[in-house]
């Protein structure tokens, strides 16, 4: 049987982790939204072709527009960050799972499980970043835990 495990630490990170932890949110936020504009541009491509059809100028609706597929998605996110340098400074894994995020919602919303999904915004209360342990880049040292391109953060031990 295989066991998954979460953490939740209170941390204590410097001004510059600080920095860059901002820095992780925004790049996090601003890949979610761009690829969700990409699919809104596709919606809206489609329904303009199901209107035209209903008008009669077309006989019928042959577009199908892939929905967001999370494997050319993340295919495509080195080719992002060739336009957009800033993306390079921050946890690589961070924005993938941002990506991952947005291709769960889109699937349940067009499985018509969710609302469709939002825009991400720098004034929501509640701002966070996701990343995952792989090659063992996420270590818990005594008070300290080591992050992806963050560095040794200290943390505050929970006690049981």
């Amino acid at each position: 049987m295989q066991v998954n495990k979460a953490y939740k630490f209170r941390i204590y990170p410097n001004k510059k982790q600080i920095e860059l932890i901002n820095k992780t949110i925004g790049c996090s936020r601003f890949v979610f939204n761009f690829f969700l504009g990409k699919q809104k541009e596709k919606d809206a491509y489609w329904y303009i072709v199901e209107e035209m059809v209903q008008n009669g100028q077309l006989p019928i609706n042959n577009w199908r527009g892939q929905f967001l597929n999370k494997y050319e998605t993340l295919k495509s996110l080195p080719e992002l960050k060739k336009h957009y340098s800033f993306l390079k400074e921050v946890d690589s894994i961070a924005l993938q799972k941002s990506v991952e995020n947005l291709a769960d919602s889109c699937g349940r919303y067009y499985k018509k499980q969710n609302k469709q999904p939002l825009f991400k915004s720098k004034k929501n209360r509640v701002q966070s970043y996701t990343t995952k342990q792989t090659n063992g880049n996420i270590a818990v040292m005594n008070n300290y835990i080591k992050l992806p391109k963050l560095g040794h953060v200290r943390f505050r031990k929970v006690v049981k």
